[in-house]
């Protein structure tokens, strides 16, 4: 194969970028023509399968190929081989390679065996494969290597290890697979052995081959050899042969035994064949029992019953055994061989004085919330070289007692908006206990002293830069690797790239970060602490009652209430450099939690200990500091700017942003007469003067804007102000002629209030006075009443049962309704309600908009099911949509790690989604309506998944910010607006498609916010000009050549949603014909007259002919609005 160094020392390798955008990801040749889609790199023959530098698959007979053709197999990944060259590669045996999937190999792969044992193909194992190894002498640890995966022993095993270290775990880790033996077991002089548990899956000793023509298993001169298999857990069975047992001293008889009755071994067993077994241990042995345990998190105390042996003087000591023990099913020879190494923990216990006193045992240094496996044994003399009879304990498991948890790990803290911080961090390594709950405290942090100090108004000095705390979701998908493949292309010496104006902005400011992290070290470490502020207890915070100046708030949700400590107050306060706030906390049970309420582009410190409520204990803090983002106009100055003008000189004030995003650093000032000019004064210097003055000014008329600028950035300039600044004699000119006019004023307010009391008077000593009537204005007419009809429900059939949001009028519930569907006795439904301070005339307005839904009858509209108008409260019974509004629907579906990447529905399923929402707006085009608020927020989601144009009442509030306010005009949704309706305020059913295109690029992004990293006002001109939303990542062609179809200029050449559902009918599913408005009856042929025809009608409005905020209640019918509800927000 060519080495790719070889090719670009040669000039024949290209990279991608340096190829024609015409060839795409093709290679190409040096001078610049495409290569064969089969090339990788390079050729030398543009367009030639056969005169490429590398294959992007197989190379066969001089070409590159997408598969090898048949008759040949895939060798090595790269090339295609004969059959018969397939065998010339390997080793001569015919059955040394095998054929596979296509794919020539040596072996078959993993989870494959052999069909036959010649045979050429592979065949799925049924479980684990059978890996048969020839018959094998294990004197040492490389020897038994050899055996690792091995599970049948075609022949005999012999095992005859006489030396070495933790040869248990060895044994077990190379021999623990093997299932059968065909011949015998033969193991002897081994040592080390005390017992033959590493053989945990051997099964079945078939006996073909015995040893002395008699024995299956055997087993001389083992010294250490104590005990076999655990039989409760163990089955092996002895197809044919005996056993044979010699000189194994420490081997009681009766474990022999136990291994002939569970083998199966025919005939009877006769101990005095085996006598010369078990002649140095305690056989005899007595169960000793524990009387006693208590437990703490560290510790276990233990007593046991006293072992009386016949001769006192025969008990030396006892020996207490432990190890952890995750499972119960440990064995007292588990981990132990005869070289010393041994996985339990041995305490030596000595005899008590009294010999009425039972023995017991303190365990120390032990793990909370462990379980630990124990057994003592009692240790006894040796006379004439025999054993004395021993006792010794069943294995036992003790757990300790719960404690605090370890701290928790990966605290990570990211915001999603001004107001929030999601928080989320993995569980502590040691729980320590079952019962774990978090404690989350956060606190505001003020900013550095030093930002209070500096006049920034100074070109000596930057702008500090602070940045918010973005997660893996917020950042770019197309981030760029740090490292280079090693193994690709560009492996070689690579020049480093000029740095651009971004990364040399972004050294700056880490090496102003590191200048402030330096400062806090040394403030925080080397500045001693003032007399009043004493060190907090951890657990005193954590457990103990709080003091009154702390919010303690208790839930187990992963939201959290907006309690904020200094929400009244502004950070710009340079006196908050030196406060100390407020520490809120949380108790939560889940590893993530999102903060609310908090402050625009502030830093704060957040605290996760992890607690354990069984002993009310709490971990150390693992915390974090992080910024919120800033707020879109946080920044920008309200009110109104005042000013005062002194002859040649002006001063001015202006309100101060109530919470600007961290501090405000300085106020830009730009007036002109004539030529602009600037000024520029500290935040500081602003707070003591509380306010500004502009000296030296010529007389004449000023425009004057102002805005401030914060640790964010600028804000908006304010509107601009108008301001006069006269001569001298003008002035003077002005308080001649201003004095009497102010005199007169003041004798005429005199008089006029002279002459009310005395009027007043005169008619309180009138009896009956005149009465004068006027106008209810609580009336209204007889038309706008609300009368019951057919959709009337009695209020008994309807039962609230939770809480589903706030809506336009008052709260909606999920609730049960009896009867409101044809045959369904019970229905789940929303009912929404009007809040009980609405008047009369607001209940009425509720029920009208409730009565135009009467009008709808579409499968992909939300349908109104009944109405409770008699008695209070009024309800308004409606389809209930389980799954919530479609934007809400589609960021569930990101996926739920930071750094995981997005992963979008398949196409068939967002195209289903586009189909059902077409069709809803289909059927209101039909029906002579205009939506104007299309967008995936007012889309709603069924529980069968089905989406339906929504109810808008419950979800304006909660998108408020999806809205702007143009002029003096009602609030707009700006960025789902076609151009005509920016420009001119028209809406037709040509700029809902626009909307409906908007919405097809919220389906393909997950809920993004379209046009992200414009503000409002730039959206306007970015689309007023001709702009669009680029295409998605990840985006099916398909469905961003729709997009492309709704986003015309010309509202005329936009598709009508019949036509747009006729586009993509075929990839439709089938239910969707016996539903939708578009193969039903009502559909008819669209008009062959184009828009500009139709004067504004039923299916044209403009925005100025409208009440404010009607560009969100739908279209028009019968020459009235459609009143569906208004947002609270407006």
């Amino acid at each position: 194969m060519f080495v790719c160094s070889d090719l670009i020392g040669a000039g024949l390798l290209n990279s991608a970028s340096e190829c024609p955008e015409k060839c795409g990801r093709r290679a190409c040749t040096a001078s610049g023509d495409c290569c064969h889609a089969q090339c990788l790199g390079s050729c030398s023959v543009a367009g030639s399968d056969s005169s490429c530098a590398a294959c992007v698959h197989y190379y066969h007979q001089g070409r590159c190929v997408a598969d090898c053709p048949p008759g040949t197999y895939k060798f090595e990944g790269w090339r295609c081989v004969s059959a018969e060259l397939c065998s010339r590669v390997h080793l001569p045996d015919y059955d040394s390679f095998v054929i596979h999937e296509g794919e020539c190999m040596s072996e078959c792969p993993f989870g494959y065996t052999r069909t036959a044992s010649n045979s050429m193909s592979c065949t799925a194992c049924d479980g684990l494969c059978d890996k048969v190894c020839e018959e094998k002498v294990i004197d040492s640890m490389d020897a038994a290597q050899s055996l690792k995966g091995c599970t049948v022993i075609k022949g005999n095993l012999h095992i005859n290890i006489r030396r070495g270290h933790n040869m248990v775990a060895e044994l077990e880790s190379f021999t623990g697979l093997i299932q059968r033996v065909t011949g015998y077991v033969r193991i002897r002089h081994s040592h080390t052995l005390s017992s033959l548990a590493f053989l945990r899956n051997l099964q079945y000793i078939d006996g073909e081959e015995l040893l002395d023509d008699m024995y299956a298993f055997s087993a001389f001169d083992n010294q250490q050899l104590q005990y076999l298999w655990d039989w409760k857990q163990h089955n092996l069975t002895i197809r044919n042969g005996k056993l044979f047992f010699r000189a194994n001293p420490k081997l009681c008889v009766s474990e022999i035994q136990k291994m002939w009755e569970q083998t199966g071994i025919a005939g009877r067993f006769d101990e005095s064949d085996f006598r010369n077994n078990g002649d140095r241990a305690s056989c005899e042995s007595t169960i000793l029992k524990f009387k006693s345990n208590t437990t703490s998190s560290t510790r276990i105390k233990l007593t046991w019953q006293r072992y009386r042996p016949r001769d006192y003087r025969d008990l030396i000591s006892f020996i207490v055994y432990y190890k952890e023990a995750p499972y119960q099913n440990i064995t007292e020879f588990e981990g132990q061989d005869g070289c010393g190494s041994n996985s339990w923990n041995m305490v030596d216990v000595e005899l008590h004085q009294d010999k009425d006193t039972d023995p017991g045992v303190l365990l120390s240094g032990l793990k909370p919330w462990t379980q630990y496996a124990v057994f003592v044994k009692a240790i006894t003399l040796m006379v004439d070289d025999k054993q004395v009879p021993s006792a010794k304990s069943k294995v036992v498991y003790i757990r300790t007692s719960p404690s605090a948890p370890s701290m928790p790990q990966d605290v990570r803290a990211y915001s999603n908006s001004s107001t929030q911080l999601v928080l989320r961090w993995l569980p502590p390594v040691s729980p320590n206990g079952n019962q774990t709950y978090y404690l989350v405290r956060w606190q505001q942090q003020a900013e550095d002293r030093e930002l209070y100090q500096h006049n920034y108004c100074s070109k000596e000095l930057k702008i500090p830069v602070r940045m918010a705390a973005v997660g893996v979701g917020d950042q770019d998908d197309d981030t760029k690797p740090t490292k280079s493949d090693p193994d690709g292309p560009d492996k070689g010496p690579c020049c480093p790239c000029p740095k651009s104006v971004e990364d040399l902005e972004a050294e700056a400011a880490d090496a102003s970060y590191r200048k402030v992290f330096e400062n806090f070290l040394h403030n925080s470490i080397f500045t001693p602490r003032p007399p009043d502020r004493r060190r907090r207890d951890l657990f005193n915070i954590a457990n103990a009652t709080h003091s009154r100046r702390q919010h303690r708030l208790h839930s187990n949700t992963s939201t959290v209430s907006p309690l904020q400590a200094a929400a009244n107050s502004s950070v710009a306060d340079p006196e908050l450099a030196e406060r100390e706030f407020d520490f809120v906390e949380q108790a939560v049970t889940e590893r993530e939690l999102q903060i609310f309420g908090l402050q625009p582009f502030t830093v704060y410190r957040i605290d996760v200990h992890a607690c354990n409520r069984q002993v009310q204990r709490c971990s150390a803090a693992e915390f974090v500091f992080s910024r919120t983002k800033p707020a879109e106009k946080a920044d920008d100055i309200p009110g109104v700017v005042s000013w005062e003008g002194h002859e040649d000189s002006v001063f001015l004030r202006w309100p101060e942003p109530s919470h600007p995003n961290g501090l405000i650093l300085m106020y830009e000032i730009k007036f002109k007469l004539g030529t602009e000019k600037h000024e520029c004064v500290s935040g500081q210097l602003y707070r003591t003067q509380r306010g500004v003055r502009l000296s030296n000014l010529s007389p004449g008329n000023y425009s004057l804007r102002i805005r401030a600028t914060s640790l964010a950035g600028n804000g908006s300039w304010t509107r601009p102000v108008d301001l006069y600044v006269a001569e001298r004699y003008e002035s003077f000119l002005y308080a001649i002629i201003l004095a009497p006019i102010v005199i007169i004023l003041l004798i005429c307010i005199l008089a006029c209030s002279l002459f009310a009391f005395n009027r007043k008077r005169n008619s309180d000593r009138l009896g009956n006075g005149v009465l004068y009537a006027s106008v209810n204005p609580e009336y209204f007419s007889a038309a706008e009443m609300y009368v019951p009809d057919e959709w009337e429900v009695a209020r008994e059939k309807i039962s609230l049962s939770r809480e589903l949001g706030q809506g336009s009028f008052g709260m909606v519930y999920e609730g049960i309704a009896k009867g409101v569907v044809k045959d369904e006795a019970e229905t789940r439904v929303a009912i929404k309600t009007v809040n009980e301070s609405a008047s009369m005339r607001e209940r009425i307005e509720f029920l009208n908009e409730a009565s135009v839904m009467k009008e709808f009858n579409c499968h992909h509209v939300v349908r109104l099911l009944g109405v409770v108008s008699q008695g209070q409260p009024t309800l308004v019974i409606m389809e209930l949509m389980t799954r919530g509004d479609l934007k809400s629907y589609l960021r569930s579906l990101r996926p739920k790690e930071q750094w995981s990447s997005l992963s979008l529905p398949p196409l068939k399923k967002m195209l289903q989604m586009a189909g059902q929402i077409a069709d809803g707006m289909a059927y209101l085009n039909a029906s002579k309506f205009v939506h104007r608020d299309l967008a995936a927020r007012n889309c709603m989601v069924a529980e069968d998944f089905t989406v339906k144009i929504g109810d808008f009442g419950m979800t304006r509030d909660i998108y408020e910010t999806d809205y702007y306010r143009k002029g003096g005009k009602g609030l707009l949704p700006v960025r789902w607006m076609s151009p005509e309706s920016l420009k001119d305020g028209v809406f037709t059913t040509n700029s809902d498609v626009w909307s409906f295109g908007v919405v097809l690029w919220e389906i393909a992004t997950l809920a993004e916010q379209p046009y992200q990293g414009l503000s409002n006002e730039q959206v306007l001109r970015f689309v007023m000009e001709g702009g669009l939303l680029e295409k998605p990542h990840n985006c099916p062609d398909m469905l961003f050549e729709l997009m492309r179809m709704c986003w015309q200029y010309n509202p005329k050449m936009r598709p009508s949603f019949v036509e747009i559902i006729g586009s993509v009918k075929d990839d439709l599913e089938p239910s969707f014909c016996e539903v939708s408005f578009f193969h039903s009856a009502d559909n008819k042929p669209p008009d062959t007259q184009g828009p500009s025809h139709t004067p504004p009608g039923p299916s044209l409005a403009t925005l100025d002919e409208l009440p404010p905020y009607a560009h969100m209640n739908g279209g028009r019918k019968n020459q009235r609005a459609m009143p569906l509800p208004q947002s609270s927000a407006c």
